[in-house]
């Protein structure tokens, strides 16, 4: 069944769209899509955020070549995490929650 699937590349897509670090999801609402499957590919293995402020740093540094200090990806790791967390005691997709190393930053 892919519908836990596709609710949670649609949760993380809102929820990349919303953070828009480059300021286009208004015009190109599937710009972050690159980063769906990786992003849940780590949160179903566990990862915190340290890991994904990690991927979204490379990201926005590697792929679309910015200064992520503005865009806070530390934050938005800590935001993704949470939604993944909430998500997963919330439905019985058989994945695992990443809990994360740490506290994120405040």
């Amino acid at each position: 069944m892919r519908t836990g699937r596709d609710n949670a590349e649609k949760g993380l897509r809102d929820l990349l769209n919303a953070w828009d670090p480059i300021g286009v999801a208004d015009e190109v609402p599937d710009e972050y899509d690159c980063m769906i499957l990786p992003l849940l590919q780590r949160l179903r293995n566990g990862a915190g955020w340290t890991e994904i402020a990690g991927y979204l740093h490379h990201e926005l540094v590697d792929h679309f070549g910015m200064d992520p200090s503005g865009s806070r990806p530390e934050t938005m790791a800590a935001r993704v995490v949470a939604w993944w967390t909430a998500t997963n005691r919330t439905t019985d997709t058989g994945a695992r929650a990443g809990t994360g190393e740490g506290q994120p930053p405040s």
